[in-house]
């Protein structure tokens, strides 16, 4: 399993995830292994997402992706030695998998349009390419509508601000996504 990854929605949707996500060890435990049971049962080659709501110490099951998904888009952020379109790819080939490590913490933060429309532009851009400490993904979808995920920001802790943790990161990596901005033709 991959070190625990945390995830906040907001109107049904994912808006910012950190890793590693603090969890109790007894209810991280269960969640694994209500993930096994149930991705053993499905079987097939390959990743899955598995998430969960965590409400005290009871663990809910919420959704299952048998692939690479927003869940662990996180991971892009080199949080963990291996990321998930890597651990899938190794998967998928039959290639060894070893331990899955957490490298360092990180987040990201999901780039949402404020408009219907196509042909969308991206402003911001060019602030977020030169921070050592940032990324970005944009997903290349034609078309926009309020609130649609348009891309991601990815953050991993800045080298001139020791000691950052994953929540801290998750708070730079949704200001960072608030300055992009996605313009398109209106409809």
């Amino acid at each position: 399993f991959c070190p625990p990854i945390g995830h906040r929605q907001e109107d049904g949707d994912y808006r910012e995830r950190w890793q590693p996500a603090p969890m109790n060890q007894d209810v991280l435990q269960e969640a694994q292994e209500m993930a096994a049971k149930v991705t053993q049962a499905l079987g097939g080659p390959g990743i899955w997402g598995v998430e969960f709501f965590i409400a005290g110490h009871q663990v809910y099951f919420s959704e299952l992706s048998p692939r690479p998904h927003d869940t662990g888009m996180v991971t892009l952020a080199k949080t963990q030695n291996l990321n998930e379109f890597e651990l899938h790819l190794r998967a998928i080939l039959g290639l060894p998998i070893g331990d899955i490590c957490l490298r360092a913490p990180g987040a990201s933060s999901v780039i949402l349009a404020t408009n219907n429309g196509t042909h969308p532009l991206y402003e911001g851009i060019d602030t977020i390419t030169v921070l050592p400490y940032a990324d970005l993904r944009i997903f290349g979808k034609p078309t926009t509508r309020f609130n649609r995920r348009m891309g991601v920001i990815l953050v991993s802790p800045d080298p001139e601000v020791p000691g950052q943790s994953a929540l801290e990161l998750t708070a730079t990596a949704k200001t960072l996504a608030n300055q992009v901005k996605v313009k398109s033709k209106a409809e």
